[in-house]
């Protein structure tokens, strides 16, 4: 089994920043993309961020050009770097990993970190 712990939550004024962490671990696993996504009540998880194991990374939209996702795979942990915060980003933010073992993957999140963000 693969456990995903996150990080980095709380309350921020609009404007300011938040780093988010998940370290993932579970014996016998390949980490393969790592990623975020968040969630407000009634609405559907939405995509923030991925970065797969080379690096490669993808952005929801809304979040392009404030947010920037990195991982470190020594560590098996990605991080989630939140810039110039905006209400809007008010939300749940969960952790995302698909894992392989034995030639069987499977995607595993975490518990989720509140962000608040304040006007």
């Amino acid at each position: 089994q693969v456990q995903l712990v996150e990080s980095g939550g709380g309350l921020v004024q609009a404007g300011g920043s938040l780093r988010l962490s998940c370290a993932a671990s579970g014996s016998g696993f390949s980490i393969n993309a790592m990623g975020w996504y968040r969630q407000t009540p009634g609405e559907q998880r939405e995509l923030v961020g991925t970065v797969t194991s080379g690096g490669s990374t993808n952005y929801g939209e809304s979040v392009k050009g404030r947010f920037t996702i990195s991982r470190d795979n020594v560590k098996n942990t990605v991080y989630l770097q939140m810039n110039s915060l905006k209400p809007e980003d008010t939300a749940v933010y969960y952790c995302n990993a698909y894992c392989s073992r034995a030639g069987l993957g499977s995607y595993y999140w975490g518990q989720g970190t509140q962000v608040t963000v304040s006007s």
